[in-house]
């Protein structure tokens, strides 16, 4: 392939980055072929009046993704079965249980990210302790990337505070509103992540049924009465695992309700920057008196940046237990993943990962869709992480057995579940699998397995 002549004229990222996209899309389309000799570094760079250093940088990516094999005094190949987006997990068990974004944006962004940090005026702050609050610049970055991809207009730097990400963010939250021992009311069925915390802590959940349009305001209000409640813990958007976005009026039935009976709302806005234009703004907007928010980075940008962000309501003494809640549990805030943060959002590199991030779940969730068909809930947006199929909860057991003896594992049917009003079934998670291509075949082999008769494990499965 001394020939070779790779398209880098496309897009806005460093040229490097450019030229290893050239190489995955050409083996991807067949133009390189398992065991093409790549042209020598230099006189690619030649052809491309590159420098021989971009070229060497643009290789050491693509062996490092598995496209190509590098042999000393023999050249660069192309590997044998090099595949886009293929991880080694694909080949063992295929994770569908953990709710994770698609991986490959963050990673071919972060060197050039990293490298920018390092010209950083603040970067030496890093190896300190910070505020409890979290880094001026971090919580800049912060409030930007709330107000622009959570669409809270009053989120502000003076008002955010860091937290590791949105686990720790409920963590807190719930410490700061509420003691062991007291009732915080969430959906009937939710997020696992919320039992897990409500189980170490010692509060009580109590599930609030749903509709087809989320939590019942009726039941709200009942379970308020009885519980004698102050807390209520909400997914708004895209509810995990239903799938659920409330619709404005919905949004403003459940404030109601909340302000009748003096209820604080946690609300976690996961999954805000999947909404579609023109979603119902946020409770942390619309009751900003008694609405705390928890929001993170990591469904759009990157799980592994452990960063997350709390926007309280105007009150002095929640946010100090916000504080003391930070002080108790981990001192301060870790910052280093917080300024590759802050930079990706001054330098345009978060918006970027999260765009490719969006676009790859659209396309996992329309052939989630197209597969699937009508046994899958339509999702409250164009784009989702995860899917929700309902379905009786034995069928839900049957099927989350039989996908476990394909080696596909799946959310066990009761993790999400709180309350026995609860919806069932098998909520499918997209973003696990690097390749599109194994999740495809997931997905067939789950419809497949949705059209055997009876309770016993589908042919040729186990």
């Amino acid at each position: 392939m001394k020939d070779w002549q790779p398209d880098i004229s496309k897009g806005s990222a460093p040229v490097y980055e450019r030229l290893v996209t050239a190489l995955e899309d050409d083996v991807r389309d067949g133009r390189l072929a398992p065991g093409d000799r790549l042209p020598p570094q230099r006189d690619l760079a030649h052809r491309l009046s590159l420098s021989v250093g971009t070229v060497s940088r643009a290789y050491v990516e693509a062996e490092r993704r598995g496209f190509i094999s590098s042999h000393v005094g023999r050249g660069s190949f192309v590997a044998d079965r090099a595949r886009p987006h293929a991880a080694p997990h694909d080949t063992g068990p295929l994770d569908m249980a953990h709710n994770v974004p698609p991986l490959d944006p963050a990673e071919r962004w972060i060197g050039e990210g990293l490298s920018r940090v390092r010209q950083r005026a603040d970067l030496g702050t890093a190896v300190n302790y910070a505020p409890p609050e979290g880094l001026a610049s971090i919580r800049e970055a912060g409030a930007s990337w709330l107000k622009r991809r959570h669409g809270v207009t009053r989120a502000t730097a003076e008002q955010v505070i860091q937290c590791n990400g949105g686990q720790h963010g409920l963590a807190l939250a719930f410490a700061a509103l509420a003691r062991p021992g007291d009732t915080i009311l969430c959906e009937a069925a939710t997020y696992p992540g919320i039992r897990t915390l409500a189980d170490h802590a010692g509060y009580r959940l109590q599930g609030v049924a749903m509709d087809a349009r989320g939590i019942d305001p009726e039941a709200l209000a009942r379970c308020a009465r009885e519980t004698d409640a102050k807390v209520l813990v909400i997914i708004p958007t895209l509810q995990n695992p239903t799938t659920i976005s409330l619709d404005a009026a919905r949004r403003a039935e459940i404030i109601e309700v909340a302000r009748a009976h003096d209820l604080m709302i946690v609300e976690d806005d996961a999954y805000r920057v999947f909404a579609d234009a023109g979603a119902a703004d946020c409770f942390a907007d619309l009751a900003p008196e008694r609405t705390l928010m928890v929001a993170g980075v990591s469904k759009a940008v990157a799980p592994g940046l452990r960063l997350g962000f709390l926007l309280p309501p105007d009150n002095e003494d929640i946010r100090d237990r916000l504080l003391l809640g930070i002080r108790a549990f981990g001192y301060s805030p870790p910052s280093l993943g917080g300024l590759v943060f802050s930079q990706w959002e001054q330098d345009g590199t978060a918006d970027r990962i999260a765009d490719e991030v969006i676009v790859e779940s659209e396309a996992r969730t329309q052939l989630a869709s197209s597969i699937l068909g009508k046994a899958m809930a339509v999702p409250g947006a164009g784009r989702s992480l995860h899917v929700w199929m309902p379905m009786p909860m034995l069928d839900a057991e049957r099927l989350s057995a039989r996908a476990l003896r394909a080696s596909i594992a799946l959310t066990p049917p009761d993790g999400p579940i709180v309350d026995a009003v609860a919806p069932s079934g098998v909520r499918l998670c997209l973003g696990g699998l690097r390749s599109r291509d194994a999740l495809e075949q997931a997905l067939r082999d789950i419809a497949a397995m949705l059209t055997t008769a009876g309770g016993s494990a589908a042919r040729g499965l186990v």
